[in-house]
């Protein structure tokens, strides 16, 4: 579900291994994910993270199926799956290291939450991207923490609601990522990234990622609760079952 590298230097590579899918969110891989995140953080040899996808796709959000599980699940159930997501965005974004997102494909729906918790973030060109939980009846819950913290309320209401898709360029504008460039150049760009780091006191740059974080829109126990209970009510309600019913039926939702 995951692969993780770390080089000589200490630059750690996380990717998310589940092509077949676009990396798509299972329970599996969020586990994967908060593991790794765990293991990092404990790792004082490494210096730097950077996180990527294999195949086409960054990550298209959560695994659709697995969503339509939970949902048919009871109460513990739901709550156990919404904060095993919270906790995993949680855990990649508090890291000590500095984490650089290498967005080499689209990034959907819990992709763009995977890109806003990242400190920086770079994307191929060609990469698409969308807040595209409306259009299923649900909402960015888990992720609009990190989403809002990156981006600001002005910028995220361009996008939250609309499930519009749009490119990189753009998503450069909104703040999700730092700049688009070619995909021949993507690797270039993120070790112009990493590089400087590496001449960096690691307990510096951990207190100083730390320090940035309390100055910044605050992310705390309730703040997750809240995006959690959100999650849970939308799971509830009649449009995400109609939502999702409708994808794996290859039909519009009735509000299409």
């Amino acid at each position: 579900m995951i692969d993780l590298t770390v080089d000589d230097r200490g630059v750690a590579t996380l990717a998310l291994a589940r092509p077949e899918k676009h990396n798509a969110l299972s329970q599996a891989l969020i586990d994967a994910l908060r593991d790794a995140a765990t293991q990092i953080a404990a790792d004082r040899d490494i210096r730097v993270v950077v996180l990527t996808g294999q195949g086409k796709s960054f990550c298209a959000g959560g695994d659709l199926g697995w969503m339509q599980d939970q949902m048919a699940g009871d109460a513990q159930m739901k709550r156990a799956a919404a904060q095993s997501i919270a906790g995993m965005l949680g855990a990649i974004n508090t890291l000590p290291q500095p984490v650089i997102g290498r967005v080499q494909g689209n990034a959907l729906g819990g992709g763009v939450g995977m890109a806003c918790v990242c400190d920086i973030a770079i994307a191929a060109d060609h990469a698409k991207f969308g807040l595209t939980e409306t259009k299923l009846g649900l909402i960015p819950a888990t992720i609009g923490p990190y989403v809002l913290a990156r981006m600001g309320e002005a910028a995220a209401r361009r996008v939250f609601m609309s499930a519009r898709v749009f490119d990189a360029a753009e998503a450069a504008t909104l703040g999700i990522v730092a700049r688009a460039v070619p995909a021949a150049a993507l690797d270039a760009a993120v070790e112009a990234e990493v590089v400087p780091y590496l001449d960096c006191a690691p307990g510096a740059v951990a207190a100083a990622k730390a320090f940035a974080r309390s100055l910044g829109p605050t992310i705390d126990e309730s703040t997750v609760r809240h995006s959690i209970d959100a999650l849970i009510a939308q799971w509830d309600g009649d449009e995400a079952k109609e939502g999702i019913s409708a994808f794996f039926e290859r039909r519009k939702p009735r509000w299409a």
